[in-house]
C-alpha cells in the first residue's frame, strides 16, 4: 500500500496543483517596471526583491528575509542556471542591463523556475520520508526498487535499476533524476 500512496504524492498533476501553479502565479503577480537595470546595485536590488516576493508568496507564506540575504540567494540561483548555459552572474547582469536574451524578465523567470524546482525536490524528499520507513532497510529497498521500476522511463540512464540499495540510504540522486525527468516531460516546467 505504500508505493501507491507515494506515487499519488508524486503524480505530476498533484505536484502541479500544489507547487507548480502557486509558483507560476507568484511570478505572474510581480510587477516589473522596466526590463533593464542601470547598474549592478539595481540588478541586485531587483532580483532580491523578486526573490523575497516569490518566496513569501508560495514558500514561507508572508515571511521574508533581509534584502541582502534575498539578493544573495537570487544571485546564487541565477549563477547556477547561467553556469549551466556556460555563462556566469556577469553575463546575467549584462542581459539585464542591456535587455538582451529577455532582459530582467528572463532573469526573474530563472529565479521562478529555480524556486519551483527546489520546491518540487523538497516535496519529493518529504514524500519519500513520509512513506518509506527509515528504520526498515528491507522495506526501503523494496519500495525504492518498485519506484525505480515504475518510473524508469522518466529516470536518467545513470540510475541503476539493479541496485536499489544504492538509493535506499540516500534518495538525493534518485530525486534529482526524477525531477529532471519531470522537467523534460512535464508541462509544469514549460515557460509561461
Amino acid at each position: 500500500m505504500t508505493l501507491p500512496s507515494l506515487l499519488a504524492e508524486l503524480d505530476e498533476r498533484n505536484i502541479a496543483r500544489h507547487i507548480g501553479i502557486p509558483h507560476d502565479e507568484a511570478r505572474m503577480r510581480y510587477p516589473l517596471s522596466s526590463n533593464t537595470v542601470r547598474d549592478f546595485d539595481e540588478f541586485s536590488q531587483v532580483i532580491g526583491d523578486y526573490y523575497n516576493h516569490h518566496i513569501s508568496s508560495c514558500v514561507t507564506y508572508g515571511g521574508t528575509m533581509s534584502p541582502s540575504k534575498a539578493s544573495s540567494k537570487a544571485k546564487a540561483m541565477v549563477e547556477k542556471e547561467y553556469r549551466r548555459r556556460n555563462g556566469d552572474i556577469v553575463v546575467a547582469y549584462n542581459d539585464a542591463h542591456d535587455g538582451t536574451n529577455g532582459g530582467v524578465r528572463a532573469i526573474l523567470d530563472v529565479i521562478a523556475e529555480g524556486s519551483k524546482t527546489e520546491a518540487v525536490e523538497d516535496h519529493i524528499r518529504d514524500a519519500f520520508d513520509r512513506y518509506v520507513a527509515p528504520n526498515s532497510w528491507e522495506q526501503k529497498v523494496r519500495i525504492i526498487q518498485q519506484f525505480i521500476h515504475h518510473c524508469e522511463p522518466m529516470l536518467s540512464s545513470c540510475i541503476r535499476s539493479d541496485q536499489p540499495e544504492r538509493y535506499a540510504q540516500n534518495y538525493q540522486e534518485l530525486i534529482r533524476s526524477y525531477v529532471d525527468g519531470l522537467r523534460t516531460t512535464s508541462s509544469m516546467f514549460r515557460r509561461f
